[in-house]
This record gives C-alpha cells, sequence and structure tokens, in this order.
C-alpha cells in the first residue's frame, strides 16, 4: 500500500525501510507534521502513518477521508492527538502499537530518578570547569524509600520490576490492578494516599479526560514537601503552571520530565539557533533541581524496531483482510 509517514526522521526511514523488505509497501516520507495546515500533503494516500506530535482532529479527519484515506497508523501507544469518534463516524480506521518495548521508557524513567537524586546533570557540568567540590551535589538512597506508580500498565509493571530490585518500598494508583504487581508486593492505594506517602511520584498513564491535568494544584499540595516528581506519559497529564508553583515554593524538590504539554512546538526538532518563544517551558530550565528530555524515553534499538515492525504488520494485516489488529476504538476512551 502508498503509506504517507508523516514527521519522518533518519531513524523512522531506517527502521521502517529495514522492516518493509518483507511487506513491501510503498513508503512516503514526510518531514512536516500533519495538521489542518499540511493536511494537502497526505492526499491520495490510503495509510497515514503518523506520530505522537501529529494532529488529527475533526478537521483534519474529514479532509483526509475526503482524499481518500483510510487507515490511520500510529507508530506509538498513545492516540490522544486522533479524534477517535470522528475517524469513526469518516469510516477511517486507527491502529496503534500498544506495546513496542515497555523497559525502554521504564529504564528512562529510573535514569531520570537516579539522575536527579545524584545530581548527574550538575555534577557532568562542574567536572568539566574543573570544579570537583560535592556541597549541592547531596543524594539519598532508594533502598527503603517510597515510590508511587501512577498507571501501572506495561510501563509502570516494568518501572515496579526495576524499582522492586532497588529494595524501594511500592504503591500505586490504577482503575484496574495489575496482578503481576500484587504479586511483587506492590500496594494499590487512593491518590491521595498515595501523595501524602510517596518520596517518589512516577507517571505511566494515558492522557484523556480522566488524566488530563491530573497532577495539579490540589494534588501537589497533598504531596510531601521536597517530593520527587518523574512523567515519561504524556505531557498533558501534568498542569504544568502548577507545578511550577510546587518548585518555587519547595513542595516539588526535584522535577523529571520527558514529556511537556506544548512539546508539539519544540521536541523532535533542532532549535540551538533559534529563540523558544515557549516562557513556560524557559521557566522550568531555570531551576537547578529540573530535568528535562525531548522525549527520547521510547528511543532504543529494540523500541524503535518493535515500533516498525508492528506499524507495517498492522498495515499488511489491513490490506490482506480490511481488518485491524491493534485497532483503537471509542471503547478505548472510556
Amino acid at each position: 500500500m502508498k503509506i504517507a509517514v508523516c514527521s519522518a526522521q533518519s531513524y523512522d526511514r531506517e527502521f521502517l525501510l529495514a522492516a518493509n523488505h518483507k511487506a513491501g509497501h510503498e513508503l512516503v516520507f514526510l518531514e512536516s507534521r500533519l495538521n489542518e495546515e499540511t493536511q494537502r500533503m497526505v492526499a491520495d494516500f490510503p495509510v497515514v502513518c503518523v506520530f505522537v506530535n501529529d494532529i488529527l482532529n475533526q478537521t483534519v479527519l474529514q479532509a483526509l477521508a475526503a482524499q481518500g484515506t483510510r487507515l490511520i497508523a500510529l507508530r506509538c501507544a498513545g492516540f490522544n492527538n486522533v479524534d477517535i469518534q470522528a475517524a469513526a463516524r469518516f469510516a477511517i480506521r486507527v491502529v496503534r502499537v500498544p506495546a513496542y518495548s515497555p523497559y525502554s521508557v521504564a529504564e528512562h524513567a529510573v535514569a531520570l530518578i537516579l539522575a536527579l537524586n545524584r545530581k548527574i546533570h550538575l555534577a557532568y557540568n562542574r567536572v568539566r570547569n574543573g570544579n570537583f567540590a560535592l556541597p549541592g551535589l547531596l543524594g539519598f538512597e532508594l533502598r527503603g524509600r517510597t515510590v508511587g506508580i501512577i498507571g501501572t500498565g506495561r510501563i509502570g509493571n516494568a518501572v515496579a520490576h526495576i524499582l522492586h530490585g532497588f529494595g524501594c518500598r511500592l504503591m500505586a494508583y490504577d482503575t484496574v490492578q495489575n496482578t503481576e504487581c500484587i504479586k511483587l508486593g506492590v500496594q494499590y492505594v487512593t491518590l491521595h494516599e498515595l501523595y501524602a506517602a510517596s518520596d517518589i511520584i512516577t507517571l505511566h498513564c494515558p492522557l484523556n479526560q480522566q488524566t488530563y491535568h491530573l497532577i495539579n494544584t490540589a494534588a501537589v499540595q497533598q504531596m510531601k514537601a521536597g517530593v520527587m516528581l518523574i512523567n515519561t506519559s504524556r505531557g498533558g497529564v501534568i498542569d504544568t503552571q502548577a507545578v511550577i508553583a510546587g518548585l518555587k515554593a519547595n513542595k516539588i524538590g526535584y522535577l523529571g520530565l520527558d514529556v511537556y504539554e506544548q512539546e508539539g512546538d519544540l521536541f523532535f526538532q533542532d532549535l540551538s539557533s533559534k529563540v523558544i518563544q515557549d516562557d513556560i517551558f524557559e521557566r522550568l530550565l531555570t531551576f537547578h533541581n529540573v530535568l528535562i528530555t525531548g522525549h527520547q524515553g521510547f528511543f532504543t534499538d529494540e523500541a524503535l524496531h518493535s515500533i516498525a515492525q508492528t506499524t507495517l504488520e498492522n498495515i499488511s494485516f489491513f490490506e490482506r483482510t480490511g481488518q485491524c489488529q491493534n485497532e483503537v476504538t471509542s471503547e478505548l476512551l472510556r
């Protein structure tokens, strides 16, 4: 099938082309993101392959349907950037990659925890400047600390297993309890109990109506003073202004982000020669106890191989049968 690959980076091309040797699809790589302004670039493509910051709202989907698109293939697990109900109205099927490599994101979340705790980012810059003094770099042992995991799907479960190895006390909140986590000794509690008891809180939930700005002013006020907050899920789960206020008040002692709610204007591109216009993001960068990475939690060889493989398998299955495996339907929005 003829496939438009939007928001295509060099690594997308590399891994998708390698996976396509057997699939035999016609891949057309487009660097631009898909949105209302660029929707014409995918005219006459029966399949459009998109990533996390492509915008497929009702207007875009209506235009795609009129242009002949029948399938949206997400090369990610999340689907908050797609109006699923509108896609159904326009007879466009949507498929995703529900599990590419949960360990990749889980390990990145733990890397943020370790880097923030032991101040690796600060120590790196000091040593490069010939400063080998230790004051200001004091950390703590993870063993015995309470970690609250919000969202215990595949990634949250992987995080639980890693942190169990560190000797952490594990608490969790999810609408559905994971039996693997329970066997590991994870204690499921209410959000209030998790906020109040956790030394570290790590977010691994999808972005939907229930989780949008889950971490808001009220949530921050319930947390322990000096809490470490980690987000490798979706940026919109955090109310950034509320978190900045928490940082200023020393309520949040450490903040690690691999996602940001306005990342669509920033991430996955080189802006080093430009003035960043996002004042909220720039404010975050002024805090010494904030560590931000540019949505790279998924960025491992294993994950990219799995994403490419599953994406093309989803498309091939649709081409052969007219049906969808790994389909996103309105039931998943509940």
